[in-house]
């Protein structure tokens, strides 16, 4: 089986939640909002041992992927997006902009239905269009590969962070078990910082200055309710962290 494939800069693709590798998390808190998205993955998935080995297991029968990323509206657009649809970062854009249509938390054999693109996208899958997939392999894999090395990179913290905030609250434990039993998995979105916490390479006083404005900016257009609350509560977080600092804390 050979997958065809071109992007047309269409921007479609560019718009709400933007899975980030904590790296590039860290290095665009200037730019977007961020956000830790929790899902469940449950035993017989394709992608179950691949996110037990770089995510946690809940169970025997459910894994937990955790994933930084930027925290937008469904039909918001990336704030990196231009008018005319182009990138206006795409020399220093993130691992998944680079990777995409493919994903490195999926394995390489399991990439074919990434490359149906999604109602209202203009990809071109034509005949014309590069080929891009064969066979289960993907042609050109150096930036899936970057960014699957990343994974593995950042697991370790990733578990740590995962494994103390589910012993450290039953509550929240009890919630993600309830949320495995639906239909598809469940998934949770949490601020960002007990993570950051976990990682020994953050600055935590300066990527609370770069994030905090950007908090409060998309706080000012956000229509929807869930959304404006989550961008305020976390920005005053990050002004109490910017204070702290100030005072010596």
């Amino acid at each position: 089986m050979e997958r065809r494939f071109a992007c047309t800069v269409c921007g479609k693709c560019c718009q709400g939640w933007l899975p980030l590798t904590l790296e590039d998390a860290v290095r665009h808190a200037h730019r977007f909002p961020l956000a830790v998205l929790w899902s469940t993955v449950r035993q017989g998935a394709k992608a179950f041992a691949l996110t037990e080995r770089l995510g946690l297991p809940l169970s025997k029968k459910v894994a937990l992927r955790i994933t930084p990323l930027s925290y937008l509206p469904p039909q918001q657009a990336c704030p990196a997006l231009a008018d005319d649809g182009k990138c206006a970062i795409h020399h220093e854009k993130p691992l998944r902009c680079r990777v995409m249509p493919f994903s490195a938390d999926r394995e390489e054999k399991d990439q074919a239905d990434l490359l149906i693109p999604r109602k209202d996208w203009l990809c071109d899958i034509s005949a014309v269009a590069p080929a891009v997939y064969r066979e289960g392999k993907i042609l050109d894999s150096r930036d899936f590969d970057a960014e699957r090395r990343a994974f593995e990179s950042q697991a370790p913290i990733v578990k740590a962070y995962g494994d103390f905030l589910l012993k450290s609250s039953p509550a929240f434990k009890a919630e993600m078990e309830k949320l495995a039993l639906r239909p598809g998995g469940g998934q949770m979105i949490l601020k960002i910082s007990p993570l950051l916490r976990k990682a020994g390479f953050v600055d935590l006083a300066d990527f609370a200055r770069r994030q905090a404005p950007v908090l409060r900016r998309f706080q000012a257009l956000a229509s929807d309710q869930d959304y404006a609350r989550n961008y305020a509560d976390w920005a005053v977080e990050m002004e109490g962290l910017q204070r702290n600092e100030g005072d010596g804390a």
